[in-house]
């Protein structure tokens, strides 16, 4: 049995690739790019891009396989509103829709795919658990959920398919919309919430990520979907708070009206000037906190990394860059 890797140079890829080789097993990463990390010494790499489905026979896959599909765009950078379908679809759902298919023509039938706690849209219930009603906010959580309409297909003709929702991912490697944060810091800027603060904000580690994808594959791959997420996690001030303490910064956090500044980012959008995402700015100030326990219960998945701990690593990472030093692949565990 081989594990393949779709997406696996890229960022939890590359550090569920490592645990998979601890284990002792066969590890083939398939990606359209491959970076200089220390497990291709002993991972086989194959150049495949997912929106190609010619290219998928190349990684062998074969009846027994494990499958993991990784490969995805993200919400960073910023579309304009006109090219968010043709950014998200090739990669999120075409490129699911050619994996799966290649999978059925060779008899595979375990796969692990991430999906993304987008597919919820606003806050019904809270905390979310995996049966909150989905209603994403735009083209990047419809192609995620599209994906997941596609895997209740398939599971139906006899696949196992254990589906994951993360919150914003983060760790070594990955800053996305956070450098736009760390840079109003370094500069002495004030920090602007959308509303007051007083929720929380939850992230989920890469590296708990990739724990989680191994876990299911340990526990056979059930037909079930999980959300990933912190536990615990802070409000939004004291997260950016302690942020702002930790770099000896002079910035201060700017409380503003939720709906006015919603409505102002909706008419930049509009008009083709998108300062965030309205998937991201819609719900910023809401009670977005997954419930994580039935990745506990079922998998034996208990997150390991605290919210500020995650997000002071990644501006320390961001730090030494910027500096020219090398960023530490810091692994920072919960107490």
């Amino acid at each position: 049995m081989k594990h393949i890797i779709f997406g696996g140079d890229g960022f939890v890829g590359r550090h569920l690739a490592p645990k998979l080789i601890a284990d002792g097993q066969e590890v083939v990463v398939a990606d359209i790019v491959k970076s200089d990390f220390p497990h291709y010494r002993q991972a086989r790499f194959v150049h495949c891009d997912v929106t190609d489905p010619t290219t998928i026979p190349a990684v062998g896959m074969e009846a027994d396989d494990m499958v993991y599909n990784l490969s995805a765009k993200m919400l960073s950078p910023i579309q304009v509103r006109s090219k968010r379908h043709d950014f998200f679809y090739p990669v999120n759902y075409h490129g699911t829709v050619n994996i799966i298919e290649a999978m059925d023509k060779r008899g595979a039938k375990n796969l692990v795919h991430f999906t993304t706690d987008m597919i919820y849209g606003h806050t019904v219930t809270y905390p979310m658990t995996e049966d909150h009603p989905v209603a994403p906010l735009g083209e990047y959580g419809q192609s995620k959920l599209d994906t997941e309409v596609l895997a209740a297909e398939w599971r139906k003709r006899g696949m196992n398919i254990a589906l994951f929702r993360p919150r914003l991912i983060i760790g070594p490697g990955r800053l996305g919309i956070l450098e736009k944060l760390f840079k109003l810091i370094d500069y002495n800027l004030p920090v602007p919430m959308i509303g007051a603060g007083r929720n929380p904000y939850q992230f989920i580690s890469v590296f708990d990520c990739a724990e989680a994808a191994r876990l299911a594959w340990k526990a056979g791959v059930p037909n079930e979907a999980y959300n990933l997420g912190s536990l615990n996690p802070p409000p939004v001030r004291k997260l950016l708070g302690d942020l702002i303490r930790h770099a000896g910064s002079k910035s201060f956090l700017l409380p503003t009206p939720g709906w006015a500044v919603k409505r102002t980012l909706d008419l930049l959008d509009l008009f083709n000037m998108p300062l965030m995402d309205p998937e991201q700015y819609l719900i910023a100030d809401e009670m977005c906190v997954l419930d994580v326990s039935k990745g506990e219960r079922e998998l034996g998945w208990v997150p390991q990394y605290r919210d500020g701990d995650m997000l002071i690593a990644a501006y320390d990472e961001y730090s030494a860059r910027k500096a020219g030093q090398p960023a530490e692949a810091r692994e920072v565990p919960a107490e």
